[in-house]
């Protein structure tokens, strides 16, 4: 029992009908017309002990086919459909964790702004700050108000006055042009 070799598309082999022979003179059986005879080394070989031809390098099937193309194709149009409103959520989320940020922040600032008017609300905090900020004295009490003059202390102290800050560069650059403007021609 011999097996056939079957084609990709899973029939088995094609049957040809069987060219007409016509004998020649010689009783030797002739080609059809129109058909070259093979030399004899390209022919099939037939191996005798196994009963089966010699096997013939097959042609490579395509590397994608028409189905493989089609869910590649709709796979690629499933993620650019997918990608918009992907962005547009990751935009949201992260609007949404900045707008709760800021409101943390606030919160914060609240808390701070009410322990804030919790202490002007102290009549000693009131009078502290009045005191510091205004120079408000109580009734019967002398105010001594200390103004700080380097310069002045320095004149009583019988030191000269600090050097002037030196001038800028620019300024500088612009009392030589005048100088040299003002020189008479020779």
């Amino acid at each position: 029992m011999t097996t056939q070799r079957r084609a990709p598309s899973g029939q088995g082999p094609a049957r040809r009908p069987a060219p007409s022979r016509v004998r020649g003179a010689a009783g030797r059986r002739m080609p059809p017309a129109g058909t070259r005879s093979r030399p004899a080394i390209s022919r099939r070989t037939v191996n005798v002990t196994r009963g089966a031809t010699k096997r013939t390098v097959a042609t490579q099937p395509r590397a994608l086919t028409g189905r493989a193309t089609v869910l590649i194709v709709v796979f690629v149009a499933l993620a650019l459909a997918y990608t918009y409103p992907l962005r547009v959520y990751l935009a949201q989320e992260s609007q949404i964790a900045q707008l709760e940020a800021d409101q943390a922040a606030q919160r914060e600032q609240i808390a701070q702004k009410s322990l804030q008017l919790q202490k002007w609300r102290d009549p000693a905090y009131l009078s502290a700050e009045a005191r510091e900020k205004l120079f408000y004295v109580a009734p019967g009490e002398t105010p001594l108000l200390v103004f700080s003059d380097p310069a002045g202390a320095a004149r009583e102290a019988g030191a000269a006055s600090p050097a002037p800050a030196p001038d800028r560069w620019y300024d500088t650059l612009w009392s030589s042009v005048r100088a040299a403007d003002a020189e008479p021609p020779n």
